[in-house]
């Protein structure tokens, strides 16, 4: 995937006032959502639309917080398909191929990362419990979502993008990702950190819209201990958290958040 991010196209320009200006054309940013295919051995097809960046950290992450690999040394081999630059082979560990032999593969829209799961009682009481290592000040979810803000380059050419950045316990980035899906931008946070070989374990994240049950299963599955979003949460999304031990805070605005679970790790 090496098309840019961002499409100019000619739009018409109203004006809604009550003395309305003449519609004129000019030209406007729009986001890119395209298409790439995670190609997994012995699986399936996992077809995800995107935004054109990141393709290598977006497959990493994503079979991460699916929970078809454990760490990045159960991918044998990633590639780009010479003949279809829009398709990435996967080759697994053994261990890997075996446990999650049977899965197949699906289509993965940019709005919903959990569109596949049938069941949504055995989804929750899957998930693991992440680690209570992380104590953070209350100002670290401002500054956070600052930083997060500052480096959103492809929302600031013509909005329609998600980010997600994660952090450590001072608020500084380790790992930033922008996407049209808000499930994506997550997986290439966390999939660039594993390509670092850094750990996910014991961070934070600052999230640019809302919380929905996908986005804490990913979280969890990574070890992420406080979500800071800009949006709201969810109900599944407080209940998923509460079962894993999540900090779940909302509203990360101006010099407020809500804190809907876990918030003895917010410091004030």
């Amino acid at each position: 995937m090496s098309r840019a991010p961002i499409d100019a196209v000619t739009v018409t320009r109203l004006s809604t006032a009550d003395v309305p200006e003449p519609p004129r054309e000019e030209r406007c940013g729009v986001a890119v959502e395209g298409i790439v295919t995670i190609d997994v051995n012995g699986i399936g097809a996992y077809t995800i639309m995107c935004t054109p960046l990141d393709a290598r950290a977006l497959a990493v992450g994503f079979l991460f917080c699916e929970g078809i690999v454990a760490s990045l040394d159960e991918i044998d081999a990633l590639a780009e398909c010479p003949d279809a630059p829009d398709v990435l082979r996967v080759t697994l560990a053994p261990r890997a191929s075996a446990r999650a032999s049977g899965r197949g593969g699906r289509l993965v829209v940019s709005s919903c990362g959990v569109c596949g799961s049938e069941n949504l009682d055995e989804t929750l009481g899957a998930l693991p419990r992440v680690g209570d290592s992380l104590r953070i000040e209350a100002r670290v979810l401002r500054a956070a979502n600052r930083a997060m803000v500052d480096r959103q380059v492809v929302y600031k050419g013509c909005g329609g993008t998600h980010a997600a950045m994660i952090f450590d316990a001072r608020g500084e980035p380790v790992s930033f990702a922008e996407d049209v899906g808000r499930h994506n931008a997550l997986d290439k946070a966390i999939g660039k950190l594993l390509l670092a070989r850094g750990s996910t374990a014991g961070r934070g994240v600052a999230l640019s819209g809302r919380v929905s049950l996908e986005m804490i299963t990913k979280c969890a599955r990574a070890g992420i201990e406080v979500v800071g979003a800009v949006s709201a949460p969810t109900s599944l999304a407080i209940e998923a958290a509460t079962r894993c031990g999540i900090t779940l805070c909302a509203f990360v605005r101006d010099d407020r958040a809500t804190a809907f679970t876990r918030a003895d790790r917010i410091l004030s």
